[in-house]
């Protein structure tokens, strides 16, 4: 492996990083003044930085133009990103790496080849390596997913390490044994390969039982501060805090309904109409007209929502201050 890992920043992937979902107004329009400020809501809550254009971000539904405009925008307004790069073809997912390393973004979510050859090992490796490649100085992590319907394995994560000094981690959305695996198999092989939890239902797992150091997280764009703070008790029971290991896993069960939104394929209808409910008009509509909650799960994740609001008031450990 060359040295010149060590020249590769990856404090971008620590912490607790939302996976911003694309506002819109009636007519379909992309609203960017509303990504940007949810971008600077998040960053002022104490977000680490922000992810753009993975499956929050409803990057299919995107023209690659409106998905770059949405990636210059928040990086000009110096929110940190991370990008996003799936794509249909490689040459595109490459493209988008370029552009964000040109706009200053901080980061790329590698995302596997979709569709053609998705089960390939060696296509993967190909459309990984040209991603890495047209962004080289930016610091990358793979996002392993059962959705994608690939999954990177340890041999094929430090074959590409050896060529691509800016792959530094590995984000698994998949559920506790890939994290577990990740955990064992490839981000403890040396300090500088970090594992980062992709999906809300597995912050504590991936945190205390796999040493996972960073959290992308799709309920954080709704309670930014409770998950905060919910990665902050993690990061202590890891470090053997006990009493923060108790509140954590207390926090983990009462939202364990809102984070398993973050499962399922109307995760971004859920958490926008969360949003909604929560005051922020930019993300009243969906880009196409026909995605919408039916009556039941919109009084279901209303209920839930009051719910969680009811308990966090009354919870002790809100005001835990960890060792």
């Amino acid at each position: 492996m060359s040295d010149s890992n060590t020249a590769i920043d990856s404090s971008v992937f620590r912490g607790c990083i939302p996976a911003l979902m694309t506002p819109c107004d009636a007519d379909r329009q992309i609203n960017l003044d509303g990504l940007v400020r949810k971008g600077k809501e998040m960053m002022a809550a104490g977000m680490t930085a922000v992810v753009y254009c993975g499956s929050m971000g409803d990057w299919p539904l995107l023209t690659d133009q409106q998905r770059q405009d949405g990636v210059k925008a928040l990086c000009d307004a110096g929110v940190p990103v991370i990008v996003g790069t799936g794509a249909q073809n490689t040459s595109i997912a490459a493209a988008h790496a370029a552009h964000a390393a040109e706009v200053g973004a901080a980061g790329l979510m590698v995302i596997p080849r979709v569709l053609s050859r998705a089960t390939s090992p060696a296509a993967q490796r190909n459309h990984f390596a040209a991603i890495l490649s047209a962004a080289p100085k930016l610091p990358a992590v793979i996002y392993n997913s059962p959705y994608y319907g690939f999954e990177t394995k340890a041999d094929l994560f430090f074959d590409l390490r050896r060529d691509h000094a800016n792959l530094v981690g590995f984000k698994e959305f998949g559920g506790a044994a890939s994290l577990s695996y990740a955990g064992e198999h490839i981000t403890h092989q040396s300090d500088d390969v970090l594992l980062m939890a992709g999906v809300d239902t597995q912050v504590y797992h991936g945190f205390v039982r796999c040493g996972a150091v960073g959290a992308i997280t799709g309920i954080g764009n709704c309670l930014p501060f409770e998950v905060l703070k919910y990665v902050e008790l993690c990061e202590a029971a890891a470090a053997g805090d006990v009493q923060a290991d108790q509140f954590a896993q207390e926090l983990s069960n009462s939202l364990t309904v809102l984070s398993t939104f973050d499962e399922g394929p109307d995760l971004v209808l859920y958490y926008k109409y969360l949003l909604y409910l929560l005051g922020d008009a930019d993300y009243e509509f969906q880009l196409n007209e026909s995605d919408a909650l039916t009556a039941s799960q919109a009084t279901y994740a209303e209920a839930q929502l009051a719910r969680f609001q009811a308990w966090w008031k009354q919870w002790p450990g809100k005001s835990y201050q960890a060792n």
